[in-house]
């Protein structure tokens, strides 16, 4: 099942600091190949993503582009922010499609520099997160092409609210650092296991708990490394929200709590 209903960071920070950004929080639609933050640009807003999956993506001189990071419904997106920087070296766009909450950078900033609690808890995450990147390196030189890509599938299927969600096999690639005449023979082996339906461009989690049975440990490893510094999911509820604004985009009902 996937780790929770909503955004994770936003669910364990302290009620009365929930409080202060709630009336700044505006729900958007994440779309395929959204960008998020450009590299070596102003970061002017943070988005807490509610579902879908974000890459962050360096370009070398020549353009090749290689995903180093990604971030879902456990994170932020804009770390740099929360280190005190206002700019990152890396592009993030979305790569999975779904939802979040947008916040203007400089309130998310006023807060943490207010807030010793909240200020912790954001920097336990980046912690977990740069484990994970850590992690995902040694695992692409000592496992597997099957190994990890159960691993990536079972990332995804935490950060999405169903057993069935977009997923190119150009991302697949990206992310496993392989071809994707690669991700095709993988991907027809977990077929045949009966563990995923991959049918253009959506994958179905036909059997988490084979996939589990089939990942490396690096998956377990960097949960339990989230879990430790930030403390079980909680799974809200989804929030109430108020009529759209404008299309795609609305406020957070402030007086939900």
């Amino acid at each position: 099942m996937p780790q929770s209903s909503q955004n994770r960071l936003l669910e364990m920070m302290p009620p009365s600091d929930l409080a202060q950004l709630r009336p700044h929080l505006h729900r958007v639609t994440l779309e395929y190949r959204m960008m998020l933050c450009e590299a070596n640009e102003p970061i002017r807003d943070v988005y807490f993503p509610i579902s879908g999956v974000a890459s962050l993506v360096n370009v070398m001189a020549n353009g090749f582009a290689t995903e180093v990071g990604t971030i879902g419904n456990e994170g932020v997106v804009g770390i740099p922010i929360v280190l005190g920087d206002t700019v990152g070296p890396t592009n993030v766009y979305i790569q999975v499609p779904g939802v979040g909450l947008r916040l203007r950078a400089n309130i998310l900033k006023d807060l943490l520099e207010r807030s010793t609690p909240s200020r912790t808890l954001m920097l336990h995450y980046v912690h977990a997160f740069f484990n994970q990147v850590a992690q995902s390196a040694a695992c692409n030189t000592a496992h597997k092409i099957e190994q990890r890509c159960c691993r990536w599938l079972l990332m995804t299927h935490d950060r999405m609210q169903s057993d069935k969600f977009p997923l190119t096999q150009e991302f697949l690639a990206m992310m496993l650092g392989v071809r994707r005449t690669t991700v095709s023979a993988v991907a027809q082996k977990l077929k045949v296991l009966n563990l995923v339906q991959y049918d253009r461009g959506h994958a179905t989690i036909l059997d988490r708990a084979g996939l589990e049975r089939h990942s490396c440990e690096c998956y377990s490893v960097s949960k339990r490394e989230f879990d430790r510094l930030l403390g079980p999911a909680k799974g809200l509820v989804q929030p109430r929200l108020a009529a759209p604004s404008r299309p795609q985009i609305d406020r957070l009902d402030r007086t939900n709590t």
